[in-house]
């Protein structure tokens, strides 16, 4: 996926960010809109409520939190129809997705951008 990244939120602005989305269903904290300087919030892609509570961001629940999530992009038609619209979004321009989560690896962005190269290879490109 060269033309998909993820980054903190937390992280400065940089124009070479392109069409930046944050991907987390609840507003991160500390974070004013025009510091986030987005181009869309599509927290309908996020994990559902109970999905995100029973993970925690606790490592040792990460393998069965992806088996979940990715379970839920796959069967959520709106989560689905927003995974194409990254897609589609990244065909014409860099694409961040934006998360506010401390952990960089254990996160729900990461599995997302898993779902996208899965599709992304589905389609054969």
């Amino acid at each position: 996926m060269s033309n998909v990244f993820i980054k903190r939120i937390y992280e400065p602005y940089d124009e070479m960010d392109g069409c930046r989305i944050l991907v987390d269903r609840l507003w991160p904290r500390g974070i004013s809109k025009d510091a986030a300087k987005l181009s869309f919030w599509f927290k309908e892609v996020a994990p559902s409520n109970e999905l995100r509570k029973s993970f925690c961001h606790v490592p040792e629940l990460f393998e069965e939190f992806r088996t979940k999530y990715l379970v839920e992009l796959r069967t959520d038609n709106e989560k689905g129809d927003l995974v194409k619209k990254i897609l589609e979004l990244a065909e014409e321009d860099r694409v961040t997705l934006l998360y506010g989560a401390k952990e960089p690896i254990y996160n729900h962005a990461q599995v997302l951008m898993e779902e996208l190269r899965h599709k992304r290879q589905e389609a054969g490109s």
